[in-house]
């Protein structure tokens, strides 16, 4: 009862932040896709009076003119009529050819002369990314740390290094162990560091305000990155039977001579697996992230409706965020270990040996 009426506080404190707000002026679209989408700066929050909390991150490009290293504050705020923000008056003249496109076919993109450039910026994602990676080895060293000042005999380790030792050892023993097999430790390293660089990036995709609320895994490009990486190790891991089972399984041979279908069907599964540990990471962290910004949405839409109304509605969006979290919350775990399970299970089929 207690957390009801805590939902429903919340509810009108977001009410009563809101008279200004008229449905028609707010795009739940726009919304939802400026959190799921990656950006040249970092856009914290709206302040009133068509201002913005923005942290401008660097820009790297090569133009007509060379390399330019510059901070993305120098675009102008608004887009003009094209549908791009152009680089301000006051900087330096080889910048001003450059502008950013917020609209059309090369929205999100550096172009020039309304070409894109060679762009190498560090970008939401990328900092995001960056932050992530930092907090995890600092997560790992430390812990590593405690053990450095342990021998073996002494008792197992509590609090934040306990918890650490617990997922590690999950992963080991219950994932990788079965998932590849005898020589299981080679791989270890890749595995451990799969599964812990896409948990820390989904929790701290849950958190909505700097240094959080990246959509590392919900982009395809690091999800296509991670998934690559584990192609490469599948193939360098596959002995002799690997490849005779794709070229020459044991079929009948009408199925593989003349017409070699079942080699070539076995063939495409060797680029469809990573393609499935690609689109199964990104579509299911950027669903998740977009449902939950969509659901916030309603207190917003309902913003101009009677007080009943926004009172319901906005009771409902609350308690369907909450679920919504807790439910992510749930989901960072398990595409991380579903991640690393298949990376295992893939790895493990590429070093079976054959029956006798």
């Amino acid at each position: 009862m207690n957390c009801v009426k805590r939902l429903l506080c919340i509810a009108l404190m977001a009410l009563a932040l809101l008279p200004a707000v008229k449905a028609e002026d707010f795009s739940a679209k726009e919304v939802v896709l400026e959190h799921i989408k990656d950006s040249h700066d970092w856009h914290v929050t709206d302040i009133g009076d068509g201002k913005s909390l923005v942290i401008p991150l660097p820009v790297i490009v090569r133009s007509s003119t060379g390399w330019h290293v510059f901070c993305s504050s120098q675009f102008e705020h608004h887009a003009d009529a094209s549908g791009l923000r152009h680089v301000k008056a006051d900087a330096p003249e080889e910048l001003q050819s450059l502008a950013l496109a917020v609209e059309g076919e090369n929205a999100g993109k550096i172009v020039e002369n309304g070409e894109p450039v060679v762009d190498l910026s560090i970008t939401k994602t990328v900092a995001v990314m960056f932050i992530n990676v930092i907090l995890l080895l600092l997560c790992i060293l430390l812990s590593a740390r405690w053990y450095k000042k342990r021998s073996a005999g002494d008792n197992a380790p509590g609090g934040f290094v306990g918890f650490v030792e617990m997922l590690v050892m999950y992963v080991v023993d219950e994932i990788i162990k079965p998932g590849v097999g005898k020589g299981y430790e080679r791989y270890t390293p890749y595995l451990l560091t799969c599964f812990f660089f896409i948990f820390t990036c989904n929790v701290m995709g849950l958190i909505p305000f700097p240094p959080g609320s990246g959509n590392v895994t919900g982009n395809i490009a690091v999800t296509f990155f991670l998934a690559l990486c584990t192609f490469i190790i599948v193939q360098f891991s596959g002995n002799k039977h690997y490849w005779k089972d794709i070229f020459w399984p044991e079929v009948p041979t009408w199925l593989k001579a003349p017409i070699p279908i079942i080699p070539v069907i076995e063939f495409v599964g060797i680029f469809t697996k990573p393609f499935a540990l690609m689109i199964r990471l990104f579509a299911n962290m950027m669903a998740g992230h977009a449902i939950a910004v969509a659901i916030t949405c309603i207190i917003f839409l309902v913003a101009s409706q009677a007080v009943a109304v926004q009172l319901s509605m906005s009771a409902l969006s609350v308690l369907m965020s909450v679920f919504m979290m807790c439910l992510e919350c749930l989901v960072c775990f398990i595409q991380a270990m579903v991640f690393t399970m298949l990376s295992a299970v893939f790895i493990g089929l590429a070093r079976v040996e054959p029956e006798h």
